[in-house]
């Protein structure tokens, strides 16, 4: 190519990744960091080479098969990919990327970080602290649980799974177990010390915290839902790092409200950014907006990657991370 490609960044990206982004392409970058709009996002497929989206775009079939397409890559930001639909991009002819493995740590650090505030309800100490309530030290005053010698139910065993599996089986002393749909490889369940479970809703009646780490999508939309809560432990709490829903959360609030779970820390939702007004206010819980990537780091690394699968399109090699 003898221009340089029109790329489009639909959200604001580490200064340092952008300005090499602008040294190689034309590229466009959103200011505002105001979440584009589908009519938007249909404009931009017949405007450039390329756009490098992010969860906040919703790249459904009318927008990738509109008139007058000329978008040959979508270089998405981030590993999650439920978002774009896959299956009318490869009927357009249009390659899709993603940036796998970048976000390992940084994701299974703030699925460790929602457990312990959950389970030593730390969330609700410091709501009480800030709002003048705390009346002193008293030896039953919100009395969390241990995590030393409890069951770590992992859904999913990717990644993201086994790096959580590792901080908390190795700093805290917990067991581990998991579901998927098959078991994983016997290295990484000895490395591990891991046991499958072939069912989900056994798994979740031995587990003592329950911890999500598996692609959103229809395939997975409402997993844990109401007949899972049932089977939880009174004191068992889940945990959501993965995708908002893949969890029924009026389901997931009747349980809160009612006591049939022990909690719940949450750095995804359904309706994100919306929260709703019952899940805020219910008891035990820890919600995170959505930060399970949000550290300098892995950002930049998240968007070198994409820059990366874009390197490689415009040099004539497959991507790297292509779908």
């Amino acid at each position: 190519m003898v221009n340089k490609p029109r790329i489009l960044v639909t959200r604001k990206w580490p200064e340092g990744v952008e300005a090499l982004i602008a040294q190689r392409y034309d590229a466009t970058f959103n200011d505002s960091d105001v979440a584009l709009t589908s009519a938007q996002l249909a404009a931009a497929m017949r405007d450039f080479d390329a756009i490098c989206p992010t969860i906040t775009d919703r790249l459904d079939a009318s927008i990738l098969g509109v008139a007058g397409r000329r978008v040959q890559i979508i270089a998405n930001y981030g590993a999650g990919v439920d978002h774009i639909d896959l299956t009318a991009a490869r009927a357009a002819g249009i390659v899709a990327t993603n940036t796998p493995g970048v976000l390992t740590d940084a994701t299974a650090d703030i699925a460790i970080t929602l457990m312990l505030m959950t389970t030593r309800r730390a969330g609700e100490g410091e709501r009480e602290l800030r709002a003048g309530q705390w009346t002193g030290w008293r030896p039953t005053h919100l009395l969390g649980t241990s995590l030393r010698g409890k069951t770590l139910g992992l859904v999913g065993f990717g990644r993201i799974a086994q790096a959580m599996a590792e901080r908390a089986r190795f700093g805290f002393g917990m067991d581990i177990a998991y579901f998927s749909r098959r078991p994983g490889a016997q290295a990484d369940e000895q490395r591990l010390g891991a046991r499958f479970v072939p069912s989900l809703v056994d798994l979740v009646a031995q587990s003592d915290v329950v911890s999500l780490h598996i692609p959103g999508g229809a395939e997975t939309r409402n997993i844990i839902d109401a007949a899972i809560f049932a089977h939880m432990a009174p004191h068992a709490i889940l945990i959501n790092t993965a995708r908002g829903d893949v969890v029924d959360e009026g389901a997931l609030i009747d349980a809160l409200e009612a006591g049939r779970i022990g909690g719940a820390g949450l750095d995804v939702f359904a309706g994100e950014p919306h929260v709703s007004q019952r899940l805020r206010d219910a008891p035990n819980t820890v919600l995170l907006p959505h930060l399970g990537s949000a550290t300098r780091e892995t950002r930049e690394a998240m968007g070198m990657r994409a820059l990366a699968n874009l390197d490689d399109w415009r040099e004539g090699r497959t991507p790297r991370d292509s779908l």
